[in-house]
């Protein structure tokens, strides 16, 4: 099974890695130890809530006006 990652950069230090299919998330020193982790977590959350997953999430990215205060 095909799933999605989104990783991001921790403020101290690693990764945060989430899945968004399932919702899982972990963290790693380095990306490929965030991946490592996300798949076990995520092995581990279908073996308990089995998921049919029909489609994959759409990535983009958007922009904030930001006004100073």
């Amino acid at each position: 099974m095909e799933l999605s990652a989104v990783l991001t950069a921790a403020p101290e230090g690693g990764y945060v890695a989430f899945n968004p299919e399932t919702g899982t998330t972990t963290q790693g020193e380095t990306v490929e130890e965030a991946l490592v982790n996300l798949r076990e977590a995520t092995a581990l959350y279908l073996e308990e809530f089995p998921a049919i997953i029909t489609s994959r999430p759409f990535l983009t990215t958007f922009e904030v006006a930001l006004h100073a205060s």
